[in-house]
Order: structure tokens, then C-alpha cells, then sequence
């Protein structure tokens, strides 16, 4: 049972594109857009390639241990090289950082709602 969910970041920047990849790229571009920017199971890659040849693909996955995240981000640095050399795509700097969500601090929504909780537990 996954008690732990991570999400992993894998940044890195296209090396060598040619001018057909570069189309290519733009084509999509839209469904690649940071305001469209998620972590899932399978990865969501970022990039606006008129401004810079940086990409950030993003990653959810799940552990029972706070070292799993070493695992998880692993997987997702496989995942994007894998989708990376399936197109083709030259890249370099390729780097990964993972959070644990449950090490995450809680923001004012979330105290808020942790303290309605405890309150209503200790009434």
C-alpha cells in the first residue's frame, strides 16, 4: 500500500534540433504550455521553445518510504529520456528533483482545515 506521493521534476534543454523537430515542437506547443503545466503518472512535458530551448517534464508517483523518492526520481528521469530518444531529440543538463508530499508544509487552506478537525474531535 503507497502511503507517500512524490512528485519529480526533470528539467534539462533540447541540444541539436533540427528545423523539422523545432516545427514539430511548435506545432504542439500548445498542449505543451506551462499554464497547462500537471504531475501525472505518466509525465507532462513543458516548454515554450520561442523563447528558450528548456523543457521540464513532470512526474507524480507513490512509495511507502521517504527514500522511495530516490526510485521514483529515477523513473521519471527514464521516462523523459525514453520520450526524449524516441523523437529523436537531443538534449543536455538533464537533471531531476523530487518532493514528498507529506514532508510538504501545509498552506493556510490546508492548517485551516486541519485545525476545523482537531477541533471538532476535541469538542
Amino acid at each position: 500500500m503507497s502511503n507517500r506521493v512524490f512528485r519529480v521534476t526533470v528539467r534539462g534543454v533540447f541540444e541539436g534540433l533540427t528545423e523539422q523537430q523545432r516545427s514539430a515542437l511548435l506545432t504542439r506547443a500548445e498542449d505543451h504550455d506551462v499554464l497547462k503545466a500537471a504531475f501525472t503518472t505518466e509525465g507532462h512535458l513543458t516548454y515554450d521553445i520561442k523563447a528558450r530551448d528548456a523543457f521540464t517534464f513532470r512526474f507524480k508517483d507513490t512509495g511507502e518510504a521517504e527514500e522511495d523518492i530516490l526510485e521514483a526520481e529515477e523513473r521519471a528521469e527514464t521516462a523523459a529520456k525514453a520520450w526524449l530518444n524516441a523523437g529523436g531529440y537531443g538534449y543536455k543538463n538533464l537533471r531531476s528533483q523530487g518532493e514528498d508530499l507529506s514532508q510538504a508544509p501545509l498552506g493556510k487552506r490546508q492548517r485551516r482545515a486541519a485545525a476545523a478537525r482537531t477541533q471538532g474531535r476535541t469538542s
